[in-house]
């Protein structure tokens, strides 16, 4: 009798829904309306499959393409679509039961942080040079925190949620690398033919190796907790993958490896956030050096000769003697973005506005033939990016946020170094290390894929943390 009752109220309500937009679209003409009856039918799907949801969400990040509907509005489809709906899905579950959320989560720095780093940027699209955009950017930053940090606290109930979903990625993933490697065999694997080979997946050979690189981590651990025939697929997977970042062509990614492999070596010796500090204070000191008395001037390079290469070994050769284009462009706008920062240190110009305010900053000697910068892009430094958008405050909200996520995973992994969570948090700083390290040369946190990683990083050593400290407590009990 209520299966009956409840498919009868479920009946009438999208019918009435139907009615009520069918009135305004007739009226009005404007045949959009029509859709709000699907768009609850589909909240409602999404409401009573929530896991399902955010797995569809995970699965379609790497198949997801960029799609202009005019030449200033875009979206990446289906996943930020999905996105979309995974956060306002979750949110309504989490408002309709706060419980399902432990206590100890809200008190979590690693939830605290980006919570006040959220209020930070929010404060900062107050005072932006171009309020709407900024507004913009922190409307899309909300929904990928309630996808990617939300959303995984209430999916992630245990270890078999968590590998579902991790392998549902790498499947997902492979079959792109899998793709991407056949066409590009018929361009013969050459570094010309790269990007074409991606599409439309991918933007560029750049976003396309921060993802693919991420998965390595995974794949290992895969293969070193996996035994029988499944194993050999694992290391047929994973050999594909290594082979592909090959022929991806991108140094940032190359060097992301070594970094990761790196990270490794000094979690395991405790080490992780001292040389975190140290290289953000090598870092610092070397731009310093560089801005004192204009010394970057003496490192210019000449306008005829900075060209792009169709060649990968004379690219590489290009970019040791700064005649690289990519590089020499990013000089361009690293110099523009450092003299920007004097004149708005504290709120920034606000987020997503860095095209709009970089020019006049920038010095003439650094110029190359891209500097007209038709595709709008920024500063290819995300560290960069965030103190000259969100000002110093929005920069020391990222780097405390980054440093407290490295502590806590070497924290994890040394206290439970042998079971699920530990290796969890092993892999999820790895992932981390490589996501900033190519940020250092892009701003791909600012990307559906990149960025969706790293904030998934968040919620997986939260839970982490909080079933080891629970496994611990258990066991001196």
């Amino acid at each position: 009798m209520k299966l009956i009752t409840d498919r009868w109220l479920l009946y009438t309500g999208f019918t009435g829904l139907f009615i009520m937009s069918l009135v305004p679209a007739v009226y009005m003409e404007e045949w959009l309306f029509l859709l709000l009856p699907f768009a609850g039918l589909v909240f409602y799907t999404g409401w009573q499959h929530r896991e399902i949801l955010f797995l569809l969400l995970l699965c379609s990040l790497p198949f997801s393409f960029e799609y202009n509907f005019t030449p200033s509005l875009g979206t990446d489809i289906p996943d930020e679509a999905l996105m979309l709906l995974t956060a306002f899905v979750f949110f309504g579950a989490w408002l309709y039961r706060p419980a399902s959320v432990p206590a100890s989560v809200y008190r979590h720095p690693l939830f605290i942080l980006p919570v006040l780093w959220m209020g930070w940027i929010l404060l900062t699209v107050c005072c932006s040079t171009d309020p709407v955009l900024s507004a913009k950017y922190f409307l899309a930053k909300t929904w990928y925190l309630g996808a990617f940090v939300l959303a995984p606290l209430l999916v992630f109930k245990n270890k078999k949620t968590i590998l579902i979903a991790a392998g549902g990625l790498l499947v997902s993933m492979l079959l792109v690398t899998l793709l991407a490697l056949i066409r590009h065999s018929y361009a013969g694997f050459s570094f010309a033919g790269i990007n074409e080979a991606l599409t439309p997946f991918f933007r560029n050979h750049v976003n396309y190796s921060a993802m693919l690189v991420c998965m390595i981590p995974v794949w290992l651990v895969f293969l070193v907790h996996t035994t029988g025939k499944k194993r050999k697929w694992i290391l047929l997977a994973l050999t594909l993958s290594l082979l592909a970042l090959f022929f991806a062509y991108a140094r940032g990614a190359w060097l992301a490896l070594l970094a990761g492999a790196l990270a490794y070596w000094l979690i395991r010796q405790r080490l992780i956030l001292t040389t975190y500090v140290v290289v953000l204070l090598l870092v610092t000191g070397a731009f310093g050096w560089l801005q004192r008395q204009d010394r970057y001037l003496d490192y210019a390079h000449d306008f005829r000769t900075t060209i792009f290469h169709q060649d990968f070994q004379e690219h590489l050769v290009a970019t040791y003697k700064l005649k690289d284009v990519s590089t020499a462009e990013r000089f361009y706008r690293w110099i523009a973005g450092i003299r920007m920062i004097k004149d708005k240190p504290v709120t920034g110009y606000g987020p997503n506005t860095f095209y709009t305010n970089y020019k006049p900053y920038a010095v003439p000697a650094y110029k190359t033939w891209v500097s007209n910068n038709p595709e709008h892009s920024t500063v290819h430094n995300y560290f960069l990016l965030l103190l000259i958008e969100q000002g110093i405050p929005g920069l020391l909200f990222f780097l405390l946020l980054t440093a407290a996520m490295l502590w806590y995973a070497q924290r994890i992994y040394q206290r439970d170094r042998h079971s699920f969570y530990g290796q969890l948090a092993m892999v999820t700083a790895v992932i981390l290390v490589m996501l900033l390290t190519v940020n250092f040369l892009s701003d791909l946190i600012e990307t559906d894929k990149a960025g969706s990683l790293f904030f998934l990083c968040i919620p997986l050593l939260v839970l982490a943390d909080i079933r080891v400290g629970e496994k611990k407590t258990t066991t001196v009990a």
